[in-house]
C-alpha cells in the first residue's frame, strides 16, 4: 500500500459482459460507509480533470495491491449517483482471468476506490464528508466497505424493465 493512500470499498455488483468488460459504481454519493465517510457529489471532478489534462490513468487493481494490475479502466465519470466505471480485464493476466471467473460465479462483486483526501469536513454526526479526493485506483475486491456500490448494480426499475422485455421476447418466440 502507498503511504497516505486511503481506500474506500464500494460494494455493488460489477457487471461482467463480453467476457472481460466490467462496469458499475465504484462510489455512491451521500451514503455513509462502514468507516463513517460519505463521498459528496463533485468530489472526483478536479482529480478526473487533472488526469485527463495530463494523460494520467486510474489503475484497475486486484484487492488494492499495486503489484497486481488486472485491467484498464476505459471510462470513469461522475453522474448523479456516484462514480461510474467501465473497463476491461486483460485476459493475458492470470489474476484477471481468475477475477473474471470469480465475478461470473458471484464469488466477488465489490469495487473499491484508492484515493487521497484533499478536502473533507466533519458533519454534526461525526461523519467525514469527502468533498474532494485525488483518485488513484479502482479495485475489484471481496469485501466492499460501502455495500451499495458494486459491479453492475442495477436499480429495481431496470430489473423490472429487463424482466418485461424478456417476457415479451418469450411470448413473441412462442407465437413464431
Amino acid at each position: 500500500m502507498v503511504p497516505g493512500l486511503e481506500v474506500k470499498f464500494a460494494g455493488g455488483q460489477p457487471v461482467l459482459s463480453d467476457g472481460q468488460v466490467i462496469e458499475g459504481y465504484a462510489s455512491l454519493f451521500g451514503l455513509t460507509d462502514q468507516g463513517g465517510d460519505a463521498v459528496q457529489p463533485g468530489a472526483f471532478a478536479a482529480s478526473l480533470e487533472r488526469l485527463a489534462a495530463t494523460g494520467g490513468k486510474v489503475r484497475m487493481l486486484w484487492q488494492h495491491d499495486p503489484a497486481r494490475p488486472i485491467g484498464v479502466w476505459e471510462e470513469i465519470r461522475e453522474d448523479g449517483k456516484g462514480l461510474w466505471v467501465r473497463g476491461r480485464l486483460l485476459s493475458e493476466v492470470a489474476q484477471a482471468r481468475e477475477a473474471a471467473a470469480l465475478l461470473q460465479a458471484g464469488a466477488i462483486d465489490g469495487l473499491s476506490i484508492g484515493y487521497r483526501a484533499i478536502r473533507a469536513e466533519r458533519d454534526g454526526k461525526g461523519r467525514r464528508m469527502l468533498t474532494e479526493v485525488e483518485l488513484w485506483e479502482v479495485s475489484l475486491v471481496t469485501f466492499p466497505m460501502l455495500p451499495e456500490a458494486k459491479v453492475g448494480r442495477k436499480d429495481a426499475d431496470d430489473l423490472r424493465e429487463m424482466a418485461a422485455l424478456l417476457t415479451d421476447a418469450a411470448e413473441a418466440l412462442r407465437g413464431a
